[in-house]
C-alpha cells in the first residue's frame, strides 16, 4: 500500500462471525490511522451473520472522531454490493427490494448509510479466511466477540 495513503487514510477492516445463523454472534474491527491501532469487538446471543458484519462497520466508523477518509476492508459481498450497488434504490423505494418486500436488516443499513455519509469512504472486499491479515485479526475479534455473548 502507498505509504502517503495509508497515512493519511483510515484503514478499517471488519468481519462478523455467527455460531448458527441466526445463533450467538459477534463483530470485530481494526482501525489502522499512521502508526495507531484501534481494535473493538462486541457480540449479541440472538442474531445473524449480516447483522454481525454490518455491526462491524457501524462500530468501526462511529469509533471515528472526526470525517476523514476511510479505506473499508470486509468480505462480506453483501455488506460491500448493499452500500455500492443496492442502497439507492431501497432509499428510492421507501426501503423496499428489487420483489417490493422489506429490505432486512432496514434498521442497521439506514445507520450504515448515515455513518459513511459523515465520511469519503471507498469498499474494498477481500476474500475471507485467505490470509488477509487485517481481516484474519477483525475475525478473530469477531470470535471473541460471540466467545463474550455466548458466556453472558
Amino acid at each position: 500500500m502507498n505509504k502517503d495513503l495509508s497515512e493519511k487514510t483510515v484503514l478499517l477492516y471488519s468481519d462478523g462471525a455467527c455460531k448458527g445463523n441466526p445463533g450467538v454472534g459477534g463483530w470485530g474491527v481494526v482501525l489502522r490511522y499512521g502508526s495507531h491501532e484501534k481494535q473493538l469487538f462486541g457480540g449479541e446471543a440472538d442474531t445473524t451473520n449480516n447483522r454481525m458484519e454490518l455491526t462491524a462497520v457501524i462500530k468501526g466508523l462511529q469509533a471515528l472522531k472526526r470525517r476523514a477518509a476511510v479505506d473499508i476492508f470486509t468480505d462480506s459481498q453483501y455488506v460491500k454490493k448493499g452500500m455500492t450497488e443496492w442502497l439507492a434504490n431501497w432509499q428510492k423505494n421507501g426501503w423496499k427490494n428489487s420483489k417490493k418486500e422489506p429490505v432486512k436488516n432496514a434498521d442497521l443499513w439506514q445507520v450504515l448509510a448515515e455513518e459513511t455519509a459523515k465520511h469519503e469512504v471507498c469498499w474494498h472486499w477481500v476474500r475471507g479466511h485467505a490470509g488477509h491479515e487485517g481481516n484474519e485479526l477483525a475475525d478473530t475479534l469477531a470470535n471473541q466477540g460471540a466467545a463474550q455473548a455466548a458466556n453472558a
